[in-house]
């Protein structure tokens, strides 16, 4: 049996949500990726959340430690894994990329957030292990 997530990786998430639908709000669909993470960034920091950007992330891959450039957009609170897109339509690969990365880096729960929709809600994938 699974374990449930702890209520603090719940309110973080809830708390990221927040977040970026205020720079969605503010600035819409259509620009960069990099653009959407330093704004999402700016306004966790105002919320006082705990965050890393562009957390390198090595492979372990016969009995090796490989930094083969992986690297996690953001991760909040050491708890959640947050993976930006600025793209069209989310795919499936994305979804294997996130719930990948949450296997490497040993975290629970992850949100992929994809700032180039119209309605922000309609952008935004919560997955757990």
């Amino acid at each position: 049996m699974v374990e449930p997530l702890p209520e603090i990786a719940n309110d973080t998430a809830r708390q990221i949500v927040d977040s970026a639908f205020k720079v969605h709000t503010a600035l819409g669909p259509g620009l960069i990726e990099s653009v959407y993470e330093a704004c999402l960034a700016h306004e966790m920091e105002k919320r006082g959340l705990r965050f890393q950007r562009q957390v390198i992330v090595p492979i372990l891959f016969d009995g090796l430690r490989l930094d083969a450039g992986l690297r996690l957009d953001l991760v909040v609170n050491e708890l959640v894994v947050v993976e930006l897109k600025a793209v069209e339509k989310l795919i499936p690969v994305f979804e294997a990329q996130l719930l990948t990365y949450l296997k490497l880096s040993g975290k629970r729960l992850g949100l992929l957030i994809n700032f180039n929709v119209v309605r922000i809600k309609d952008g935004i994938k919560r997955m757990a292990l």
